[in-house]
């Protein structure tokens, strides 16, 4: 699969904290202090950013800058099916996790008819929604999205108008109502979970493989697993979030870390076995966040490397 085109997409309006913008750049750095010519082997586009909202007072308190969020799903999605429609495979790197929503959008927008698999390797579920948010940060919501959910079973907030119609409009980016079935959604190495999103888990019999079950069977076995159960998806996205690896290993380079993930030698065998598929139209790596790396510029370093990998099994694919 030698047509392969990287996808910049530098939004970080969904996060909580600031940086993860840097992280696509990041990778390129490491890139050039190694002699790398990746960037240059392989055409690149840069998704037109909306992180001059970041600039402003937040408007919806529980989707904050969910306006800006739903300019850029739009420019995710188009930039997605243009590639497909083309023969190209896109490699996306992001900022932060809250645009992968559009990815899947912009998939689903090119096959419709086609059923989708995701594989979410994070160590959070991203299944929030306005309705049921903490925080309001929006880099918790993408799944929900994908899903059509509203999750109103658990509601906590009550929310105004206009922020229901742009989430709607979010819900329906691309394709009408949701892009993938519960049961074709997996999980790997999420462990940092609010009650909401347990609850809509139990609902949904959501599938995760927790890091001690990656590593009591191996991620070889456990990428097998996966496999047996998307089988009957004709297509499969994968979108790796760095923070699933475990930081004590790799840095605190990402907005939020969580202790005990997966190491780096599983996380390479893992996705590497998972990309070796030609049902793959997809791969994302998100999160990378140099202004929060104790280790100077670890956190891209060891992206990288694996991106690396995972891209000499995809062009062979």
């Amino acid at each position: 699969m030698e047509n392969i085109k990287f996808i910049i997409n530098r939004s970080e309006i969904t996060a909580g904290t600031r940086g993860a913008s840097l992280g696509p750049d990041a990778l390129k750095v490491v890139a050039w202090k190694q002699g790398s010519t990746i960037f240059g082997k392989y055409p690149i586009e840069e998704i037109k950013d909306a992180n001059h909202y970041l600039n402003r007072p937040i408007i919806h308190q529980y989707a904050k800058r969910i306006e800006g969020l739903t300019f850029i799903y739009d420019q995710v999605a188009q930039a997605i099916k243009y590639s497909l429609s083309h023969s190209q495979f896109p490699i996306v790197l992001s900022g932060d996790h809250g645009s992968a929503g559009g990815t899947i959008a912009g998939i689903k927008a090119m096959y419709p008819e086609k059923r989708l698999g995701v594989i979410w390797v994070d160590a959070h579920g991203d299944l929030h929604t306005p309705y049921t948010t903490p925080s309001g940060n929006m880099h918790g919501m993408p799944l929900s999205t994908a899903l059509g959910e509203d999750n109103l079973e658990v509601q906590r907030n009550f929310i105004p108008e206009e922020t229901k119609s742009l989430w709607e409009k979010l819900k329906n980016t691309g394709f009408p109502g949701a892009k993938v079935r519960p049961e074709d959604l997996i999980f790997v190495g999420v462990r940092d979970v609010e009650p909401e999103e347990v609850a809509l888990m139990e609902r949904l019999n959501i599938r995760n493989f927790p890091v001690d079950e990656v590593r009591r069977k191996g991620a070889g076995i456990v990428a097998t697993e996966i496999g047996q159960l998307l089988e009957n998806c004709d297509l499969i996205y994968i979108s790796f979030d760095v923070d699933s690896m475990d930081p004590e290993e790799t840095s605190h380079g990402t907005g939020t870390p969580v202790p005990n993930g997966l190491s780096v030698a599983e996380t390479k065998e893992l996705l590497t076995k998972l990309v070796d598929t030609p049902k793959l139209a997809c791969f994302e790596l998100v999160e990378i966040n140099p202004c929060l790396d104790e280790k100077v510029n670890k956190m891209a370093e060891t992206a990288f490397e694996i991106l690396e990998e995972v891209i000499a099994v995809i062009a062979t694919t």
